[in-house]
């Protein structure tokens, strides 16, 4: 029994399909080219995080648009898909409840503005650059090149650190001291170190506090403030400073130790070295 190819590919069918087929292809050529005059013609006021939703939104509805063309093209009709939309929208609905937590909490995300594309930001133990906000989800990638997605309801119900929000931060720096060293030298040699940074800002002034006795020193910490594009540059060049001034100036920079003592509380415990063939 021969198949009839002619029942099924008549001329007709290959006209409305080769009309498909342009359809298709005139239509995603007009969108493309409308999402890039779009995104020309936005106001640079705008932040990439809107400029992206807005995109997006022309993209997902013009080929929505072209869904519809095509079925129209078609002559399909869509009354058996409506009558049973309501079961399988039901069936996704049971299905897809962490889907429309994440969504509701994107919307939160974007009216809320706490982070956009390329900032640097922190979640939990996580860091690294906005790279994209999605439906679902936010895409960061981390500072070894690795592409780290997060789900909206995570990002809502997590501490989030914006860390390049503002355009300048301060640099906190442990520094500790020997207990016999002059603190008001200590405080100078600080102070002239941030001075002579030339990355270092003058205003706001840098902070200089005395924090505690510790066990083999006195802890100072020393903040100085930065623009935020050079975060890695101040870091590495004020601790070399730091290390390179207390060196020139004497100030003994003190390792963990412990002293023992026995009997008398003013005499340390004698310790002598005896070589191994005693």
């Amino acid at each position: 029994m021969e198949f009839e190819w002619s029942k099924y590919f008549s001329a007709e069918n290959g006209e409305k399909l080769l009309r498909v087929i342009i359809i298709l292809a005139v239509g995603s050529l007009v969108i493309y080219l409308i999402t890039v005059v779009v995104k020309a013609i936005l106001p640079k006021s705008f932040s990439k995080q809107r400029k992206m939703i807005i995109n997006r939104l022309v993209y997902y509805l013009g080929f929505l648009s072209l869904i519809f063309i095509v079925i129209s093209e078609l002559k399909i009709s869509l009354a058996p898909f409506f009558g049973a939309a309501g079961i399988i929208g039901l069936v996704i609905g049971v299905a897809s409840q962490t889907s429309i937590g994440n969504i509701v909490s994107g919307f939160f995300l974007v009216s809320e503005k706490s982070f956009e594309i390329g900032d640097v930001i922190k979640i939990g133990d996580k860091a690294g650059v906005v790279y994209s906000i999605d439906l679902l989800s936010i895409k960061i990638k981390t500072f070894d090149n690795l592409l780290l997605r997060i789900p909206n309801q995570t990002v809502i119900s997590t501490e989030l650190t914006n860390v390049t929000r503002f355009p300048i931060r301060r640099l906190d720096i442990d520094v500790s001291v020997a207990y016999k060293e002059d603190l008001g030298k200590v405080k100078e040699v600080l102070q002239k170190v941030a001075k002579e940074n030339p990355l270092c800002l003058d205003e706001p002034e840098p902070l200089i506090t005395f924090k505690t006795f510790g066990d083999s020193g006195i802890n100072v910490l020393l903040g100085v403030w930065f623009e935020k594009t050079n975060f890695l540059a101040v870091k590495n060049s004020v601790f070399q400073e730091i290390k390179l001034a207390f060196e020139e100036a004497g100030i003994e920079i003190p390792f963990p130790h412990v002293s023992l003592y026995a009997g008398e509380a003013t005499k340390a415990f004698p310790i002598s070295n005896l070589s191994s063939n005693e």
